[in-house]
C-alpha cells in the first residue's frame, strides 16, 4: 500500500487539492523518514529504470557439468610441466527448461547432466522431463543469465562450442569431507611445546575472558566438521580439449575426489564481463 507524500507531512496549515498534488517532500522530512520508507518514495515519477547488471547470483556465460576423473602431468611444447585436473563428461548437458522474467520472475537456463535408468527418478522429476522429450537425467541445476536469447529444449551443449584452449573458468563443487577436526587441521594453529613438561601439545587453548566477557564470541575457530561443503575455484585456466577422449585438462587442483560432480562456468572478470561498478 502506497502513502502519499501530503498525508505524512507534518504542518499546521491545511493544503488545498492543487497543492497537495504539486507539493514535494522537504529536506528535513526525508531525514526522518526510515530507510524503507525513503527507499520505496518516488521522487521523480518519469525517470526510467536502469537495467541491472551482473549480480552475485548471475554467471557470466551458459556452463556445463562434468565429473572429475583425477590429477595428472601435463607437458606443454616447451617442456614445462604443468599440474592439470582431467575432466570427463558422461551423457547429458541437454537445456531442460528455459526460465524467463514472465513466467518465473527471472531469466535461466535449467540444464540436466547424467543419464540414468527411468527407476532412479521420481514420477514428478519424469513428468518435468518427458515434458520436453528429454532423457532421463540425474542432476538438473539453472545457470541465471542476462540473456536466454538462442537455447530451446532440448538443446545439447557442447563444451568444444562454449569453451577453448586459454580460457579462464570458474569450478564449483563438493570438497571432501574430512569428519571432525581439530584446530591444527581445520584451521592451521600451532601446536605447543612437545616436551615432558607441556601440557597443551596440540589443544585448543583459551577461547575468551571470564568475566568480561563471559561468554564465547559468535564464529571463534574451533574444533567442528570439515570439508563436505560447496566451494568455488576461480579463474582456473584451460589447457587442453580432447574431442576425442571428451576431456578438458584444467590447470590447478579442483574440488572433491575422482567421479565427483563439477560446474564448469566462464570465469567472472571486472571490467570484461562484469561492469566495475
Amino acid at each position: 500500500m502506497s502513502l502519499s507524500v501530503s498525508a505524512t507531512i507534518p504542518t499546521s496549515k491545511p493544503f488545498s487539492s492543487s497543492a497537495t498534488t504539486s507539493a514535494a517532500p522537504s529536506s528535513s522530512f526525508l531525514l526522518r523518514l526510515p530507510i524503507k520508507r525513503l527507499s520505496a518514495l518516488s521522487l521523480n515519477a518519469t525517470s526510467s529504470k536502469p537495467s541491472p547488471p551482473i549480480s552475485a547470483s548471475m554467471e557470466a556465460g551458459i556452463g556445463v557439468m562434468a565429473t572429475k576423473l583425477g590429477m595428472m602431468s601435463f607437458f606443454d611444447p616447451s617442456g614445462v610441466v604443468i599440474p592439470v585436473t582431467v575432466v570427463g563428461f558422461r551423457e547429458g548437458n541437454i537445456v531442460t527448461q528455459i526460465k524467463t522474467e514472465a513466467t518465473d520472475g527471472y531469466d535461466a537456463v535449467q540444464v540436466g547432466y547424467r543419464r540414468i535408468r527411468d527407476r532412479k527418478l521420481t514420477k514428478p522429476e519424469m513428468g518435468h522431463l518427458e515434458k520436453s522429450g528429454i532423457i532421463p537425467l540425474r542432476h538438473l541445476q539453472e545457470f541465471r543469465l542476462q540473456s536466454i536469447e538462442g537455447f530451446q529444449p532440448n538443446q545439447r551443449l557442447s563444451v568444444e562450442e562454449l569453451f577453448k584452449e586459454g580460457d579462464l573458468v570458474d569450478v564449483s563443487g563438493t570438497t571432501i569431507g574430512k569428519g571432525f577436526q581439530g584446530g591444527i587441521k581445520r584451521h592451521n594453529f600451532r601446536r605447543g611445546p612437545m616436551s615432558h613438561g607441556s601440557k597443551s601439545h596440540r589443544q585448543l587453548g583459551s577461547i575468551g575472558a571470564g568475566t568480561t566477557p563471559g561468554r564465547v564470541y559468535p564464529g571463534k575457530k574451533m574444533p567442528g566438521r570439515m570439508g563436505g561443503t560447496k566451494t568455488k575455484i576461480r579463474k582456473l585456466k584451460i589447457i587442453k580439449i580432447d574431442t576425442d577422449l571428451n576431456i578438458v585438462m584444467i590447470n590447478g587442483a579442483l574440488p572433491g575426489k575422482p567421479g565427483n560432480l563439477l560446474r564448469i562456468t566462464p570465469a567472472k572478470i571486472v571490467g570484461k564481463n562484469i561492469p566495475k561498478s
